[in-house]
């Protein structure tokens, strides 16, 4: 197809650079908004993000980088926000330019704290995008395997089948495969559990438990997202597609989730505070899980994984009997 949407990606993290990385492949010109002003200039001096994902090289002719969010915002057609979500409400109290006529597709993967909203409904509420223009980047998709170009899958959700397959096209190549989905609401609330999930089961890998155990929970897991999910938003869908149950599998056991990584060590004794600041990169699930916990006491979906994440991140509870206790409810 011929390529005339004006593409731009706000966030200057891994996830990203990742982004910018698969678009740059079929566009002649991507947009980048990122804070950073020294990492701009890094990256217009030397072909890559100074601080993630530093061996991928960008062409930087392809590049309209700024530090200005307005300036990206306006330039367009698709605004991809891969902005960790404990940030996003902050980044966006410097915009003054309007979305009307403009997609807004959330790649965050999170819940904004300030709003207890996922990011789709948050830019519809706050920002009056209508839901027709809102979309879904998800995975399963860890983006140290798109920097190392390895057979990779993503999932491009909007309401408008066709806007979704116009938008896959800028994302396929040799390396990623795209599926499409008009469950916006399910794959967003899908990507905000399996991270909530991925520290459960680094708890328990910090704690000691094995793969018998671990292969347990992720399937009460998928279970608990399905029930989570349809209590907010009952539509048709199978919970064992990839952008569900894939993502969940692959955050879930990957060497490469933050998630999991902090939820590991929070099994192996740190607490929540030290286990954040050793971590160079936001865990996601720290936030949604509050925001998730809160929503569920209206919902009623039975959850007794997130409940038990919830104890040990905002009740202070012990790891180790909070799963001594999970591991009694699971089957």
């Amino acid at each position: 197809m011929e390529k005339t949407l004006k593409i731009a990606v706000l966030g200057g993290g891994s996830w990203a650079t990742a982004i910018v990385k698969m678009l740059a492949e079929s566009m002649d010109e991507v947009g980048w908004y990122m804070r950073s002003v020294y990492a701009i200039e890094h990256i217009k001096r030397n072909d890559h993000n100074p601080s993630y994902l530093s061996s991928v090289e960008f062409d930087v002719s392809k590049l309209k980088l700024s530090n200005d969010i307005n300036e990206i915002v306006a330039y367009a057609d698709v605004c991809i926000f891969a902005i960790p979500s404990a940030f996003l409400h902050s980044e966006l109290s410097a915009l003054t330019v309007s979305f009307d006529g403009k997609r807004v597709v959330s790649a965050i993967k999170g819940i904004v704290p300030e709003t207890g909203l996922i990011v789709g409904e948050y830019f519809n509420q706050h920002y009056n995008v209508a839901m027709e223009d809102i979309g879904v980047l998800t995975g399963p998709c860890h983006a140290e395997e798109v920097a190392l170009e390895r057979l990779s899958y993503l999932t491009v959700a909007f309401a408008d089948e066709q806007k979704a397959k116009e938008l896959a096209e800028y994302f396929e190549n040799d390396y990623i495969n795209c599926k499409i989905s008009d469950d916006i609401i399910g794959t967003e609330y899908a990507a905000v559990l399996k991270n909530i999930y991925a520290i459960a089961a680094g708890i328990a890998h910090g704690l000691g438990y094995g793969d018998n155990f671990q292969s347990v929970l992720m399937s009460n897991a998928i279970r608990e997202m399905k029930r989570y999910i349809k209590k907010v938003h009952k539509m048709k869908r199978n919970i064992n597609d990839s952008a569900y149950l894939g993502d969940l599998l692959v955050t879930g056991y990957s060497v490469f989730s933050r998630n999991r990584l902090f939820g590991n060590m929070l099994g192996k004794g740190y607490t929540v505070r030290s286990a954040q600041l050793e971590m160079s990169m936001i865990a996601e699930g720290y936030y949604a899980t509050k925001s998730a916990f809160e929503l569920n006491q209206k919902q009623g979906a039975k959850t007794p994984i997130l409940d038990a994440v919830y104890a040990v991140l905002y009740e202070n509870k012990n790891p180790k009997k909070i799963f001594q206790k999970l591991a009694e409810k699971l089957d």
